[in-house]
């Protein structure tokens, strides 16, 4: 049975629906670094790992020591080459360690948006099964850059890269793995960040609310489709 690693980088940032998915799947170990004297496992018993967000920028990583840690813990496992998947800091922390950049987004997204997948996203592994145009969730400021060799596979109007590949590295900058609870816990955290894109935190609930069944059904996809990877 395949072991998978979820990285959690945020007491309120977790990976939700995709730990329970991953579940299904194989034994799950998360492990959450920014804890004081926690440590990272060896990488050589766990099949894929999976890098969850953190409201600390990419760009200032090196500047917290658990972070710094997880930079050379991660670049270990890409040259392992087993499968990994960043979601949106965790996938601009892959791309920086992959020679990319994160810089910031044209658009500042918080809630529910759509999302299109590009020609090599249709063709993409991870993304089999999907349709050309989804639901999704969003809560960022930055974007990564597709690291030289990637390609990018996934886009919107707003924020142009949204996901990339290369090799068995996928990094994502939205959510699927997301309820409306959620929603409700991290406009209770950054409300800051509502202010900024002028929404209510009714809002970006009812937001993630009537895109939750849609988005959880292609969670399933998403991750059945990463285990494979992982086979």
């Amino acid at each position: 049975m395949a072991r998978f690693l979820i990285i959690q980088n945020d007491p309120i940032e977790g990976l939700g629906l995709y730990g329970l998915l991953l579940s299904d799947e194989g034994n799950v170990d998360v492990v959450h670094p920014y804890l004081p004297g926690a440590s990272l496992p060896s990488a050589v018993s766990y099949d894929a790992f999976v890098i969850g967000p953190t409201p600390i920028p990419a760009n200032d990583a090196e500047g917290h020591a658990f972070l710094a840690r997880e930079l050379r813990y991660l670049s270990g496992v890409i040259g392992s080459g087993k499968p990994i998947l960043g979601v949106c800091c965790g996938g601009q922390i892959l791309s920086k360690l992959l020679g990319g950049d994160v810089k910031r987004s044209p658009s500042k997204e918080v809630g529910g948006y759509a999302v299109e997948l590009t020609d090599a996203g249709r063709g993409d592994p991870l993304f089999g099964g999907f349709p050309s145009s989804f639901p999704v969730f969003q809560w960022h400021s930055d974007m990564f850059t597709v690291p030289p060799g990637g390609e990018q596979i996934a886009r919107s109007e707003l924020c142009p890269i949204q996901a990339f590949a290369k090799g068995t590295v996928r990094g994502v900058i939205f959510h699927l793995e997301v309820d409306h609870l959620d929603a409700a816990r991290w406009a209770d955290a950054y409300p800051a960040e509502l202010a900024a894109v002028g929404k209510t935190k009714a809002q970006v609930i009812e937001e993630c609310r009537s895109r939750e069944r849609d988005m959880g059904r292609l969670a399933e996809v998403l991750i059945r489709n990463f285990v494979d990877l992982a086979a």
